[in-house]
């Protein structure tokens, strides 16, 4: 069930102002507490955003009734032929909403049943053999609009459908990404929310590891060992949340624990839980340079360790600006290419979104366009290859430039831009998706499925530093993959907290 279904309600009908905007009347307050009930039917009215964030979002509401404006359908029709994700969302949107017009009457309600998309594409939740499917209608009337929406926009038309509803006593739910869209409606007194259904609690997103205060002997039989079962940790696995509550924590498969002497806080112990196991294992961390940098804290020390386990497919890697996830990605990915040749080559893509105001249109051809996006690999690839204790660094060598342009020829490094991704198979090779918080969960979902036999994905971003407009530390897509795919055998997560890059990039990641 759509998470947007079970928020508590807000009464609708309150005039604020005293101007009669909200109408309030008992028979519609006692109409919104009967339909927030179990088993009671509701009516969502979506906003064009919400589609062309989510074109699945049709479906995703079980029994309840889907509105959708007529005038949404004509922004739809605009936007159709654009050449990017906004217009293929459109696209498919579109194609939905065809293949429920063959099932019925649009403007009458069709339920969409069997018509939904399949499980992992947002579809409902309804139990669909018992007959509670949602019902999807397009609203094609010309509605009065109040006063304060006498602006023929097309938000306003859209908002004026929800109005309408909810003056005749029909108890509905406007649902908007687009802030002031929310704001406007729910100062008409009309409920409104965001759509959440794939939205993650970014105030307590996993992280990783968990600290666990246990005896010393523990400690000592992790490593003489070399394994202890996850059930040893007894009640060091208790805690309490901010709220009060006490609860059990878990410990899911690739997860790390960093075990304390509860008698002596400098007997410390780093372990991870190996997949498909109930074991504990020892970290160590490598012991010599990865490509001449050593971990310099003990999250970097987790994040080398996933790196560098090629039975993990998946790592995820946030944190804020300064802490290494980049770099360490970067390192980890060449010596695995060029030093133990485990991976044919060296993947590094980025979205395109930029910072602030865009610079125009780049000259050049594609490699030309694609240099000042890149530039911040090249500034890792550049650090890497010249550190003294680099592999590549001998005294015979080119400069770093031309050794990276000599990677890039032969083709054992390829940085490209994620916009051509979409149709590709990508085998046997080492890939990183950086500054993927800009990209939506199902821009995240079309990369992960482009992986291949044999390749290892590794997913860095800070969620903190979002640039694309329609997304939040709670709907992108980074959040989203990291939640979702928590302790699986295949993936590993480790959130970066030290700023390493110097004492003044730590102190304004800090204070700023």
């Amino acid at each position: 069930m759509s998470t947007i279904a079970r928020k508590t309600p807000r009464a609708l009908g309150h005039d604020r102002n005293g101007d009669g905007l909200g109408d309030p009347t008992t028979s519609e307050d006692d109409a919104t507490r009967r339909a927030d009930q179990p088993g009671v039917i509701k009516r969502f009215v979506l906003d064009t955003n919400v589609l062309l964030h989510n074109p699945n979002a049709l479906f995703v509401f079980q029994e309840h009734d889907v509105v959708i404006p007529f005038a949404v359908i004509e922004e739809l029709d605009k936007l159709k032929r654009n050449n990017d994700d906004i217009g293929r969302n459109a696209r498919e949107c579109i194609r939905h909403l065809d293949r429920l017009r063959a099932r019925g009457r649009l403007i009458d309600g069709v339920t969409w049943g069997e018509a939904s998309p399949t499980v992992g594409q947002a579809a409902s939740t309804a139990s669909r053999s018992a007959g509670k499917t949602g019902t999807v209608r397009i609203d094609v009337a010309e509605h009065t609009r109040p006063s304060v929406l006498k602006e023929d926009s097309p938000d306003n038309r859209i908002i004026a459908v929800a109005w309408s509803l909810h003056q005749q006593g029909k108890p509905a739910v406007f649902v908007s990404k687009d802030l002031n869209a929310r704001i406007k409606s729910d100062a008409l007194g009309i409920r409104t929310e965001d759509f959440e259904n794939q939205k993650v609690d970014a105030d307590r997103l996993y992280n990783g590891f968990l600290t666990a205060v246990v005896p010393g002997e523990l400690i000592d039989e992790l490593y003489a060992e070399r394994m202890l079962a996850v059930e040893r940790l007894g009640d060091a696995l208790n805690t309490t949340s901010p709220e009060g509550i006490a609860y059990r924590r878990d410990v899911v498969s690739n997860q790390f624990v960093l075990m304390k002497d509860a008698q002596d806080e400098t007997h410390t112990g780093l372990a991870r839980r190996l997949a498909d196991t109930d074991h504990l294992i020892p970290i160590n961390g490598p012991r010599k340079p990865v490509f001449g940098i050593m971990a310099r804290n003990v999250q970097q020390t987790m994040a080398l360790d996933l790196l560098l386990d090629d039975e993990i497919r998946l790592v995820t890697l946030l944190g804020s600006a300064g802490t290494g996830k980049t770099l360490l990605a970067v390192a980890a990915g060449m010596t695995k290419v060029f030093n133990e040749e485990r991976y044919e080559k060296l993947l590094v893509a980025r979205p395109i979104m930029p910072l602030g105001r865009d610079i125009g249109y780049l000259p050049g051809d594609k490699d030309e366009k694609l240099e000042a996006w890149m530039q911040p690999i090249f500034d890792n690839l550049t650090y890497l290859m010249s550190t003294r204790s680099s592999p590549m660094q001998t005294a015979e060598s080119h400069s770093t430039e031309q050794r990276i342009r000599k990677l890039m020829a032969d083709g054992q490094l390829v940085l490209e831009p994620l916009t051509y991704i979409r149709g590709r198979s990508i085998p046997h090779q080492f890939m990183i998706v950086d500054e993927a918080q800009n990209l939506t969960p199902h821009e995240i979902k079309t990369i992960v499925s482009r992986v291949g036999e044999g390749t290892k994905v590794v997913l860095t971003g800070d969620i903190q530093q979002i640039d694309n407009p329609y997304l939040d530390q709670s709907s992108n897509g980074l959040s989203y993959i990291i939640e979702k795919m928590k302790g699986l055998g295949l993936v590993g997560h480790v959130t970066l907290a030290k700023s390493e890059r110097s004492e003044l990039a730590s102190l304004a990641a800090k204070l700023l």
